[in-house]
């Protein structure tokens, strides 16, 4: 990103449960005082931190819209809370909302020209609630392979996975029965969902996943307590987890995406199409959850999708 403006910093944020300082780490590509709405970014896991999501920089330098990452509570640059681990009344999704509304307080985003936000998986859930609070400020949503709640994500899993050779299968759920998320043949089944429904990418992984995946594995407080020991297995704070009822509250004009092969499968997309007032929804063939990291020709047709939705003029903006 050599000539781009780059901005890096700490958004100190107060738990009541924690008694040391803790802060959220953001990086702003592109300038604030521009004139135009920003984009916060959220990132999924929970946990993964905000570096695989780094090709939506290239909005502010096609679109002029500058763009807020930001690595949640407890995992990559921002504070980590180990002694934690297990605490499912801690690890809930109240304390990201909280979070969210301190940055986009620290950063003075509430007032003119107001903010949008984009949420991929895990961030599009947040996303989603956050939305659905009428937030000052906020001018538009993009929810990039989100889940509008956790029971379809299950269904949607289901039916991945059923799809999946009969040995893996019966290897994924020998995994469940007996506890056991190392043997062989597991990693294997594991390997093959990976690379046919997160991330299509060749050679897999991606450079572009690597500090996620670095950052789920070498602090698992926040994902395994709020997502469960395996990403095919809902057993966390989250695994009741919807936001359905409170959808028809999204004022903000909505793009909904998914991949063809996503993780976040279509049942899980069909309540944001049905219950937000204004909303879009478009599954790009070919791609799976990481859709953004698949290849030069999608990664162009998301930007492109993203950045016109976020600056094309006949939207009348409500908030």
């Amino acid at each position: 990103m050599a000539g781009i403006q780059i901005q890096e910093g700490r958004a100190p944020f107060k738990i009541a449960s924690i008694e040391e300082p803790c802060f959220t780490y953001y990086k702003i590509v592109g300038d604030l005082t521009s004139g135009n709405p920003p984009v916060v970014v959220a990132h999924g896991g929970p946990g993964a931190g905000h570096e695989y999501l780094l090709t939506f920089a290239d909005l502010w330098r096609d679109y002029g819209l500058p763009v807020v990452f930001y690595d949640q509570i407890g995992c990559a640059s921002s504070t980590h809370l180990r002694q934690t681990a297990g605490d499912r009344s801690f690890w809930q999704e109240q304390l990201f909302q909280d979070e969210l509304d301190n940055l986009v307080d620290h950063l003075g985003l509430r007032r003119d020209p107001g903010f949008h936000f984009l949420g991929q998986s895990w961030g599009g859930m947040l996303g989603a609630s956050f939305a659905a609070r009428r937030p000052k400020g906020l001018r538009r949503l993009v929810l990039a392979s989100a889940l509008a709640s956790k029971e379809l994500a299950t269904q949607g899993t289901r039916l991945l996975r059923d799809q999946m050779p009969p040995d893996m299968r019966q290897a994924l759920d020998d995994a469940e029965e007996n506890g056991d998320y190392d043997s062989p043949a597991y990693k294997q089944a594991l390997g093959f969902y990976y690379r046919k429904h997160v991330c299509r990418a060749d050679p897999f992984p991606p450079a572009e996943l690597l500090p996620a995946l670095k950052n789920l594995s070498e602090d698992t407080t926040v994902y395994h307590t709020m997502n469960g020991p395996s990403p095919l297995t809902a057993d966390g704070s989250l695994d009741k987890w919807t936001v359905i009822p409170h959808l028809p509250n999204v004022t903000a004009p909505t793009l909904v995406y998914n991949g063809e092969y996503d993780t976040s499968h279509d049942i899980a997309q069909v309540p944001f199409f049905e219950l937000i007032p204004r909303v879009r929804w478009i599954t790009f063939s070919g791609g799976s959850h990481m859709c953004h990291l698949e290849g030069e020709e999608l990664r162009g047709r998301i930007l492109k999708v993203v950045g016109e939705f976020l600056t094309q003029k006949e939207i009348t903006d409500v908030q």
